[in-house]
């Protein structure tokens, strides 16, 4: 078993725990297991469907990946500035197949956007699964095409017992530093141009996007709300709003909120009030959460959750697992999902075209 949180290399474990779906005591044992391996470094994976045990859900879409709601272990190695191997072998030519047709997506979409216009909700993030059957998963080679077309920020390679997880995540779902909690909400996505002076036309075009500006602030909004069920009196503070960041393959708006914590919140507690992130779900989040399990055909699973350390002194960094594939050893069964924000000014065609957008360097590192 080895963990790679981006040049950090987490192995040999000590300790660990796993809880599946039905166990109705995840968090006690989280808690339990946090405070056991006070001053160890702890690794976790949260499933999205952690969102059962924090409101009154129920998830029963198909499932062929099948990860745990939590993993956890503490690591007996450890090594920084860890060089992954960069060996190469040949392309292995994956076809993914959609669970969902272009049709299929686009009139969900519609309904979306009926429920919107009722007034059920305001925003949404719907999301739909690629999948493929891969007897043969070169995870090492796949992994290092995949981080060299994206050189995301939460990058992270593991090979469990049962699964392999390559996750190029360019988003921070919760960081805490001391008393302070940040999380970094994505919303809103533009493609690369390889011409300088196209590329800073698609800059200015998303950041002067009244739509994607709209769908940023709404979630801003969402995590402000969640940062207040723990946070000390007046600390939630946006720091940055609608900022245009560039990374290798893409163009994403990323705001930054923040608030001060007391030393008495539990890992557990912050989970409960900010799980899963609002820009995997929408706002209201209940609502929101309640009605994607009826139009999403598959489960999410690891995918909208979240892998992350905690550190010997208590402070945490958790990602939001998105651009990222997953390979359950038992079926074979590689796939990832990709999703996107829907408000009322969302245009269906445009909507699907977005998401392949964030397929493509999967699609690519996969061929």
């Amino acid at each position: 078993m080895e963990v790679i949180l981006n040049n950090t290399r987490y192995s040999s474990p000590l300790d660990q725990l796993t809880c599946s779906v039905e166990d109705s005591r995840v968090f006690e044992k989280l808690d339990l297991f946090i405070k056991k391996n006070t001053g160890k470094h702890i690794v976790c994976f949260i499933s999205y469907e952690l969102k059962n045990h924090i409101e009154k859900l129920e998830s029963s879409n198909l499932d062929e990946i099948h990860f745990p709601l939590l993993f956890c272990f503490v690591p007996g190695k450890i090594q920084v500035n860890y060089n992954f191997p960069t060996k190469q072998e040949d392309n292995q030519n994956i076809r993914f197949q959609a669970r969902e047709s272009k049709i299929s997506y686009i009139n969900t979409i519609k309904q979306i956007k009926n429920h919107i216009q009722k007034g059920d909700f305001y925003e949404t993030n719907y999301c739909y699964e690629w999948w493929t059957e891969c007897l043969k998963f070169k995870s090492k080679s796949i992994y290092n095409k995949l981080i060299s077309i994206t050189d995301p920020p939460y990058c992270v390679y593991a090979d469990l017992e049962n699964h392999q997880i390559l996750c190029a995540s360019p988003e921070l779902f919760i960081k805490k530093k001391g008393s302070k909690l940040i999380s970094k909400p994505i919303k809103g996505t533009q493609k690369r141009s390889t011409n300088n002076l196209e590329d800073e036309v698609l800059v200015k075009a998303l950041k002067n996007n009244p739509k994607e500006r709209a769908e940023n602030i709404m979630i801003v909004d969402l995590v402000r709300n969640d940062f207040s069920k723990i946070s000390l009196p007046e600390s939630v503070n946006v720091e940055e709003l609608c900022e245009v960041y560039t990374f290798k393959n893409i163009h994403q708006m990323i705001s930054t909120v923040s608030c001060e914590i007391s030393d008495s919140v539990s890992l557990s507690s912050i989970l409960k009030a900010t799980f899963p992130m609002g820009s995997m779900t929408g706002a209201p989040k209940v609502e929101v959460l309640k009605t994607m399990e009826k139009l999403e055909k598959t489960k999410r699973g690891l995918y909208s959750g979240s892998i992350g350390i905690i550190q010997p002194n208590g402070d945490f960094d958790f990602n939001v697992i998105i651009r990222t594939l997953l390979f359950n050893k038992r079926n074979n069964i590689l796939s990832f999902h990709v999703g996107g924000a829907i408000t009322n000014e969302s245009n269906p065609e445009k909507e699907y075209e977005e998401t392949l957008i964030k397929a493509q360097a999967l699609f690519e590192a996969c061929n």
